[in-house]
């Protein structure tokens, strides 16, 4: 029988139905893509629901978000979408509950910090798929060579081993990437680490708060305007910053697990630390989590709930997570990985996790913040910068948003 592919699934007279998934590739080539893992996994699938057929198409971050926003604007959404943002969707009404979709076990393994993330007005719409949480990564052999004994714990610990690592040529003491590929995430782990956030308890922008405003100027003074992060942190993306900490060319950086592996594939001798704080490690990490969520448009429920259920299951967390370094999402997983030596040097990451703090996802304004944040924050910390008149613009920016939107 031949089946007729559509962007919002298709079903025969005989019952018979295809889901269409849309998911993000988290693979760093083609070899490792995730299309592989996917493909897998639907065909595992396939063979224990006959009746179900399941066809993905994995796309770039680059572009998902963008391709699932086309294809429900065509009015051809996916049954299942595998990408980085939900409340939108969630606030229009578009997506099924996790409750309408889940049995209560899958549901209830959820680690609670990621699923009360997945809420839009209390209600989950949105199921996380891959975790991290970040610490910062420090190079042994840089630090050796600059009589530094022990890795930071303070801020001024991270000035003062920055300039020691400056004074023996390290090209960037301290990787600050606030370009535009993932700014957003460092200037979280910032804010945090110096007691503040992009929100308050009961989730309402505090951007331009005292704490931030602290943090960047001193980030402004005392890193960037005595050379010690060694390049235009606005001109820094993420990505440059991880690949020079795997050259060797970084003494220090925040970073995720994904860097354990380019690393050490690097050979680069390194060791991770809680995020440092003003006077102590910081009061929490930032905690990031990609989300799953089922589009209604095609009517398909039951069979989307049905996947869901097989692609929860310990045995595929626990593949995707080692697969692509990334923290398992359900407790039983997490458990599973804590208790196996093979991911010794992910325990640290994954003890976080339960404490960690998360982007203010659940607030359909936050994109457009993101993307404020992206373009702003590089230059806040530059030598013509001011910390204190971006940060309210950007909180002006977010006050007007939630007014007009949620």
């Amino acid at each position: 029988m031949t089946l007729t592919l559509t962007g919002c699934g298709s079903s025969t007279g005989s019952g018979d139905v295809t889901l269409k998934l849309i998911a993000a590739d988290y693979g760093d080539s083609k070899s490792n893509g995730s299309q592989h893992y996917w493909d897998e996994l639907a065909r595992a699938f396939e063979k224990k629901n006959p009746g179900i057929k399941v066809d993905v198409d994995v796309y770039s971050w680059t572009d998902v978000d963008k391709k699932v926003e086309d294809l429900v604007e065509a009015g051809k959404a996916p049954d299942l979408a595998q990408i980085g943002a939900y409340a939108d969707y969630a606030a229009k009404g578009r997506l099924y509950s996790a409750d309408k979709l889940l049995n209560v076990t899958t549901q209830a393994d959820f680690t609670p910090s990621l699923a009360e993330a997945g809420e839009y007005k209390r209600v989950q719409y949105g199921m996380p798929f891959g975790a991290s949480t970040r610490r910062l990564f420090y190079n042994k052999k840089l630090f050796a060579q600059a009589g530094i004994a022990s890795p930071p714990r303070t801020w001024d610990d991270i000035a003062h081993d920055a300039q020691l690592l400056k004074a023996r040529g390290v090209k960037m003491p301290f990787a600050l990437p606030l370009g535009p590929e993932e700014t957003q995430a460092e200037t979280m782990q910032w804010m945090l680490s110096g007691g503040g956030g992009y929100t308050d308890s009961i989730g309402k922008y505090t951007i331009d708060s005292p704490e931030n405003v602290k943090t960047f100027n001193w980030l402004k003074e005392k890193l960037v305007g005595k050379g010690l992060t060694g390049t235009d942190p606005a001109k820094l993306n993420r990505k440059d910053a991880f690949q020079g900490f795997a050259d060797g060319e970084v003494g220090m950086l925040n970073g995720h697990p994904t860097l354990m592996k380019q690393a050490a594939a690097k050979g680069v001798d390194y060791g991770t630390v809680e995020l440092p704080g003003t006077n102590g490690k910081a009061k929490a990490t930032m905690g990031v989590a990609d989300w799953m969520m089922a589009f209604k448009q095609g009517g398909h429920r039951v069979q989307a709930g049905k996947f869901l259920d097989f692609v929860y299951s310990d045995k595929n967390v626990e593949k995707f997570s080692g697969d692509y370094g990334l923290l398992p999402v359900t407790t039983s997983a997490s458990q599973a990985m804590q208790a196996d030596d093979k991911y010794t040097k992910l325990h640290g990451f994954l003890e976080q996790l339960p404490n960690a703090e998360f982007y203010p996802a659940n607030k359909t304004s936050w994109p457009l913040i993101s993307k404020t944040v992206k373009a702003k924050m590089g230059a806040a910390v530059g030598p013509r910068g001011n910390p204190s008149g971006v940060l309210t613009d950007i909180q002006n920016t977010a006050a007007m948003a939630d007014n007009t939107g949620e």
